[in-house]
């Protein structure tokens, strides 16, 4: 019997897919980690507090298999809340997410596992992997759950670690079929809600969290045109996104949206609607998992955002880097954003937006 390890949240989704790996006939070990202490912040994160450890717990007893605590407080800061830190005082838009996904689920996770002679290691996320044998590799690949897909939030895992990896939801089309699961077998936590914050900024206000937790303060400096023209005071880069129309306190000709920044010189850029619209980037921190190097310009799906809809795009790479050259421009690219590609429903890569 094949032992695999799983990644508990203490929600319905990973709860349901314990049952599932059991009905399959693995051999389950249920895994919580410790990432965040509710005392660090006010408030509990809902995916990593000691109540959702309490009842993940809860259902490996109901469950009969051994549940796991993992501390990975340090290594969480370190990882994550320290890259998060550093990609808005770069004045860039971070995903800690996907920089949890890559180092603590499928990296200190990974290590865990083989500790406990696992041969896999798996979570709710709504995801697929299987053996290609177009490409003669392990891929992963968009779920059948739609919009819920997480395949996104993904592509930075280890390409050598998808053939351990299992997602036991990946053909599940809708959420409610899950809840069922976790009704069927009496698990309490089947009605409870998805969380859906930064797990370490419970009350969704990243922006005192940075204030508290980082030397970035609120520092005056110019709002200015892509011409240079100063229309206005800014109260600090970090308290504006790409994109942002509302709350600029400046008055023009025409709608203003802010379209970059410049930290060396303190400027928010401020620009007219069109000038949201690219249609090229590059992005850097790439990882590829469909192929080793991409020799030739490729055609593929790219997705800029996770609720964002595909564009056809061209791709080259040149060294660590890859020019995106889009079919249509896109609107309000943002630095520090992940681009992931597809080939049909294949996650060929990603990258971040530089």
């Amino acid at each position: 019997m094949d032992r695999v390890l799983l990644g508990m949240s203490g929600g319905v989704d990973s709860s349901a897919a314990a049952i599932m790996l059991m009905e399959q006939g693995y051999e389950v070990i249920g895994a919580t980690m410790k990432l965040w202490d509710p005392e660090d912040e006010e408030g509990q994160s809902k995916c990593c507090g000691d109540d959702s450890i309490l009842d993940a717990k809860r259902v490996c007893d109901k469950l009969g298999i051994p549940h796991y605590t993992l501390n990975l407080k340090e290594e969480f800061q370190k990882c994550v809340i320290n890259n998060f830190i550093e990609e808005y005082a770069k004045a860039n838009t971070p995903n800690p997410c996907i920089e949890c996904n890559k180092y603590m689920k499928f990296g200190y996770m990974w290590e865990k596992a083989k500790e406990l002679g696992c041969e896999y290691i798996a979570t709710g996320h709504y995801a697929k992997t299987e053996y290609s044998e177009k490409y003669g590799r392990w891929v992963l690949k968009k779920s059948n759950a739609g919009k819920k897909d997480q395949s996104y939030v993904l592509w930075n895992i280890p390409k050598e670690l998808i053939e351990h990896v299992l997602f036991p939801l990946s053909d599940f089309e809708d959420k409610e079929q899950i809840r069922e699961i976790a009704r069927e077998n009496n698990l309490k936590v089947a009605n409870k809600p998805d969380s859906e914050d930064i797990c370490f900024v419970p009350d969704g206000n990243y922006k005192k969290f940075l204030e508290n937790n980082s030397d970035i303060k609120p520092k005056v400096g110019n709002i200015v045109t892509s011409k240079g023209e100063v229309l206005g005071k800014h109260t600090g880069l970090y308290n504006y996104t790409i994109g942002q129309r509302k709350g600029l306190g400046i008055s023009y000709k025409s709608p203003l949206f802010v379209i970059g920044f410049n930290p060396k010189k303190n400027e928010v850029i401020v620009g007219e609607e069109n000038e949201l619209y690219k249609k090229e980037i590059t992005i850097g921190e790439i990882n590829l998992l469909l192929f080793d190097e991409i020799k030739e310009p490729i055609k593929v799906d790219v997705k800029t955002r996770y609720s964002s809809k595909v564009a056809k795009a061209m791709i080259i790479q040149n060294g660590d880097c890859i020019k995106i050259e889009f079919d249509e421009p896109q609107r309000a690219l943002t630095p520090g954003q992940s681009a992931v590609f597809y080939i049909d429903d294949i996650v060929v890569g990603g990258g971040k937006i530089l």
